[in-house]
């Protein structure tokens, strides 16, 4: 299966979104600023980054469960 990824910048919102797969869902806080979109079954759909400019930090760090991701890759 090929994994489509869809990133999204809103400069005005200063928002970061990356989705795997469409569908409606809702956001669960995995960190600072920082959630993943699952769906009602809590399959991941992607990872949304609220004020990207306002943290100081050389990279975004996010704290990643791989089980969702692999799930996500083997199509389940």
């Amino acid at each position: 299966m090929a994994l489509t990824m869809r990133v999204w910048y809103d400069q005005e919102g200063d928002f970061l979104e990356i989705t795997f797969r469409e569908g409606k869902g809702y956001f669960r806080e995995i960190g600072e600023d920082i959630y993943e979109r699952v769906d009602e079954q809590g399959n991941l759909l992607g990872y949304a980054f609220f004020n990207v400019t306002h943290h100081e930090r050389q990279a975004l760090v996010v704290p990643l469960d791989m089980h969702p991701l692999q799930r996500l890759l083997q199509g389940v």
